[in-house]
């Protein structure tokens, strides 16, 4: 899912860049010592998860968890996953460093409607769970497919798109699971 440099439309990633250093800041804001270890756990559960690469369709894609990272982080999720990115940018090359910032923008919206799915509290939390996995994928293909084609490329680009419906199921199911486990330990992680 990460884009690579000399891709995208450079206005593109200039107003991706504006908006991504504005959300890193706003949603790091007033950070309090408690939050700090569950961050960093959870970036490295993104960082770990990013390392499980699953060929399918003639391409190879990779579990993001920025679904679960919504439900966990909540708004601190942004920072963290543009942390992941970076550390990814730097040691693996995925991506770089022009379009880290699109790149951190369209992850970090799956996060954020996810945890925004994950506050609907009539909602059975099974659904929700699911739902917030589901979303924390698919919204991130979904945009950088319109990215793509904002950028010149062709309609065959939303093939991207279909490639990550099996990985968004997946990861709905593990976020069910994640979520039900810490559940039943009584953990303070999920709120």
């Amino acid at each position: 899912m990460h884009i690579a440099d000399g891709i995208i439309d450079i206005h593109l990633s200039i107003a991706a860049g504006v908006v991504s250093v504005s959300l890193v800041y706003f949603s790091g804001r007033k950070l309090q010592a408690e939050e700090i270890p569950v961050m960093g756990i959870t970036g490295a559960a993104l960082f770990v998860s990013s390392l499980l690469h699953i060929p399918i369709a003639g391409t190879s894609i990779h579990p993001g968890l920025f679904g679960l990272a919504g439900i966990i982080l909540g708004l601190r999720a942004f920072p963290v996953i543009f942390s992941v990115l970076l550390l990814q940018t730097f040691i693996f090359q995925h991506g770089g460093l022009f379009v880290l910032v699109i790149n951190a923008l369209n992850m970090g919206a799956g996060a954020f409607f996810a945890w925004l799915l994950w506050r609907v509290k009539h909602i059975p939390e099974i659904f929700r769970s699911f739902l917030a996995g589901f979303v924390g994928i698919m919204l991130p293909a979904m945009l950088m497919a319109i990215e793509f084609r904002l950028s010149g490329y062709g309609m065959g680009i939303f093939y991207i798109f279909s490639v990550y419906i099996v990985l968004a199921l997946l990861e709905g199911v593990l976020a069910v699971s994640i979520v039900k486990f810490f559940k039943k330990v009584k953990s303070d992680i999920i709120n």
